[in-house]
């Protein structure tokens, strides 16, 4: 890496934004990896584990996790393009050719992802969503945060109708989901061409959930990003702001019911529970990253913020490095657990796999500048081979 490309990197890089990066991996993989381990959905859970215990994790898992995670890492995706901006501007590049580069590569890279490596993805959804805070990047921020704001009215309008005026529960058989987990899981379970087939299947359930909650969802915490960065919100924090505090007394409690009302109803299987939880939601989230932040500065928790930075610094690389270690344990392409493993097995899974990627996080960027990921996609975006060594 030259003297001027790691000035610039020390300048946009935010340690805070790196860490929350890395807290908000985990929390997607805790999710994602139900999808990888199991033919089950949280529609649906395997009759096999219905123990007291497993259904402690699962409605745990709900609670705390379900529908959490993705809005962090959203909000964090908005808050970087307005630092893409500002490096475009200092590197003297026009920005929008930049960007629509920047955000094919995510969309291919998000393809193979979820069709040869796990069932659903979120790098095409920002591809796409990407494109249209690309075209709002000049709107100010009152109008961003109005936007933002009617997004989550349109959920609350919409999810709101369709609680009063349908009878979703006609639509689901409990029987005929079972029969189609257990062939889910069977086609995960088989070579290569059936997981790719299976990932494909499920394509269609996967685009209407973007098109109904997480889409919209995703959009508005861009939009609250962007304000956000424009701001310097994460800039120069001591850990000791008022403001922090704030958001932790109304973020968890609030945050904390509706992940429970989401849970007890049912997860992703009951549009109310739904509706509940993407209200709720996005204070839970910004609990949790306010907690993160106060730690990271105190005396006591300053070693995890500098553990988790360099993995929140290849965020790409490991999200992908999660498709593919879940790809490796769990179908029949790797050891084939799917299915042979408990909701309290998948988060210890899941805590494995992280913390690996932690430990491999740091000796790498010890020797090269960024992730091989991020190498390749910024290679694509600023049409320039960089760097592939620190040294």
């Amino acid at each position: 890496m030259s003297t001027a490309t790691a000035a610039t990197a020390s300048r946009t890089r935010i340690p805070d934004l790196d860490a929350l990066r890395a807290f908000a991996l985990l929390g997607i993989l805790v999710v994602n990896i139900t999808f990888a381990a199991t033919g089950y959905s949280m529609t649906v859970t395997d009759p096999a584990y219905d123990s007291w215990l497993d259904d402690a994790v699962r409605w745990l898992n709900s609670s705390f996790f379900g529908m959490k995670f993705y809005l962090l890492f959203s909000f964090m995706f908005g808050y970087s393009f307005v630092l893409q901006t500002e490096a475009a501007a200092r590197a003297g590049a026009a920005f929008r050719p930049r960007m629509v580069r920047r955000l094919l590569g995510l969309l291919v890279l998000g393809a193979i992802n979820m069709v040869f490596l796990i069932s659903g993805d979120i790098l095409t959804v920002y591809a796409l969503l990407g494109a249209v805070l690309l075209a709002m990047r000049g709107i100010r921020d009152r109008t961003a945060l109005i936007v933002a704001a009617a997004l989550y009215g349109y959920l609350l309008l919409g999810m709101g109708s369709s609680i009063l005026f349908l009878n979703a529960s006609s639509y689901f058989d409990h029987a005929s989901q079972v029969a189609a987990a257990q062939e889910s899981a069977a086609n995960l379970a088989g070579g290569f061409g059936s997981v790719v087939h299976e990932h494909i299947a499920t394509l269609p359930l996967y685009g209407l959930s973007q098109l109904t909650v997480q889409g919209p969802t995703t959009l508005a915490m861009f939009l609250l990003g962007m304000v956000a960065a424009r701001r310097g919100l994460l800039v120069g924090l001591t850990g000791r702001e008022r403001w922090l505090r704030i958001v932790q007394l109304v973020g968890f409690p609030v945050g904390i019911v509706g992940g429970a009302v989401y849970a007890s109803l049912g997860g992703n299987g009951d549009t109310l529970g739904v509706l509940v939880s993407a209200m709720t939601a996005p204070l839970l989230a910004a609990a949790y990253a306010a907690t993160l932040v106060r730690v990271v500065h105190s005396d006591r928790g300053r070693w995890l913020g500098t553990a988790l930075a360099p993995a929140g610094r290849m965020a790409l690389s490991n999200y992908l490095g999660q498709s593919v270690a879940t790809l490796l344990i769990f179908t029949g392409v790797g050891f084939g657990l799917v299915g042979q493993v408990s909701p309290l097995e998948m988060m210890l899974f899941a805590v494995a796999i992280f913390a690996g990627q932690v430990l491999v996080s740091r000796w790498w960027l010890a020797r090269h500048g960024q992730g091989p990921a991020e190498w390749l996609l910024r290679w694509f975006t600023n049409a320039e081979r960089p760097a592939w060594s620190v040294r």
